[in-house]
């Protein structure tokens, strides 16, 4: 049989050096990522450990998202406010103040850790859910090797003071990418931009957001701001536009200020640098292959996997999608047989490369059929 190649070419741009442009953030420690390709757009000393303050909230959500997706946990649920929590909401800790004796819902304590940063709640849940802050804190430690943060460890659920509390910026990227993956209708709360908590025994409190990029019509939808005197002010954010997201770490702002300014200034250079470019999503269609003694003449090929590729704007180059097979393939075929290879080029070099599955079986066409279809080819050729 013949060798076949389906070819699908178009101008694509390829950066295989992001860190070669002109360009800085006033930050020790900053790491963006194109959350679709996974590609690092720009990063600086991603790897230095630091005190993840409260980005260690974010982990502390996840947790008991986790429990919510599997039923082990519902949003209604009340858990009992024990002295520890309580006593944070009068230390000058940022807080939900919630009081001593207090039966709060999990939704409640989760808005109060994610929109107020409350660490009052954070003890509440963490207790509620494992019986005592310290239970809790192994099993986000354990949650969070499981998903590859291999250079983090967690001895609190709110991230104040403690040496053992710790992580870097490329674990805390891995961190904030699980939640939005797998935790997308609970990921709205980190969206929100104030909560307001009918606390008892005095009037509601309403507090806002502290993630300053959720008021700059961004498209900023969360995660989490953090402050401790020794690392000064870190954010973990996340913006979507138009189909694309970028998410970004930094860590070591001297201000406030420069917090806000300068991860906004971040993801506009990324979105205005860059472009997500989709190869294959959801299992769609990547060409038709031909069949041989099948009750079609063809079928759909899809890679597993969504495949996209982050281009510089401004520099295009030649970037082809070959899809290579031994065709045409002779039936019968299964569904999810392996066909061939997705290949991506760039400048002639390999630098991806996907296999290619059946969407569909075909089914081997009678005795008579391929007889004659043999005596076909025979006389006539390949027709």
């Amino acid at each position: 049989m013949s060798y076949k190649k389906i070819v699908f070419s178009t101008l694509l741009i390829v950066i295989f050096n992001f860190k070669a442009f002109a360009f800085d953030i006033k930050a020790p420690s900053v790491v963006l990522q194109d959350y679709l390709s996974g590609e690092i757009l720009f990063e600086k000393d991603a790897d230095r450990e630091i005190y993840p303050a409260s980005m260690t909230k974010i982990m502390t959500s996840i947790i008991a998202f986790e429990m919510l997706k599997n039923g082990e946990l519902s949003l209604d649920e009340k858990f009992l406010v024990s002295e520890k929590a309580w006593k944070l909401s009068t230390a000058g800790y940022s807080s939900m103040f919630i009081m001593v004796g207090d039966q709060v819902s999990v939704e409640d304590l989760l808005r109060g850790i994610i929109v107020a940063s409350g660490n009052d709640a954070c003890i509440a849940l963490a207790e509620g859910i494992a019986g005592s802050e310290e239970e809790f804190a192994i099993i986000m430690t354990s949650k969070a090797k499981e998903i590859g943060m291999l250079n983090t460890n967690f001895s609190n659920s709110s991230g104040i003071n403690d040496p053992d509390n710790y992580s870097t910026l490329k674990d805390i990227l891995i961190m904030s990418n699980y939640l939005i993956k797998n935790f997308p209708n609970y990921y709205t709360y980190f969206s929100e931009e104030e909560f307001t908590w009918d606390r008892t025994g005095g009037d509601p409190i309403t507090q806002g957001n502290r993630n300053p990029l959720l008021y700059k019509n961004i498209g900023a939808d969360g995660i989490k701001t953090g402050y401790l005197a020794v690392e000064k002010y870190s954010l973990a954010s996340s913006v979507e536009r138009n189909g694309r997201r970028l998410v970004a770490v930094a860590s070591g702002f001297k201000t406030k200020k420069d917090r806000s300014k300068e991860s906004m200034k971040l993801h506009m250079w990324g979105f205005t640098n860059f472009d997500t470019i989709k190869v294959s999503e959801n299992q769609d269609s990547i060409g038709e292959f031909e069949v041989w003694l099948g009750k079609e003449n063809r079928v759909d090929g899809y890679v597993k996997d969504n495949v996209y590729k982050t281009i510089k704007k401004g520099r295009k180059k030649l970037f082809k999608v070959k899809i290579e097979y031994d065709g045409p393939i002779k039936a019968p075929i299964i569904k999810d047989q392996k066909l061939g290879k997705m290949k991506i080029f760039y400048n002639n070099e390999l630098i991806d490369e996907h296999d290619v599955f059946a969407k569909n079986k075909v089914d081997r066409v009678n005795l008579l059929s391929r007889l004659a279809r043999s005596i076909n080819y025979l006389i006539w050729g390949d027709v």
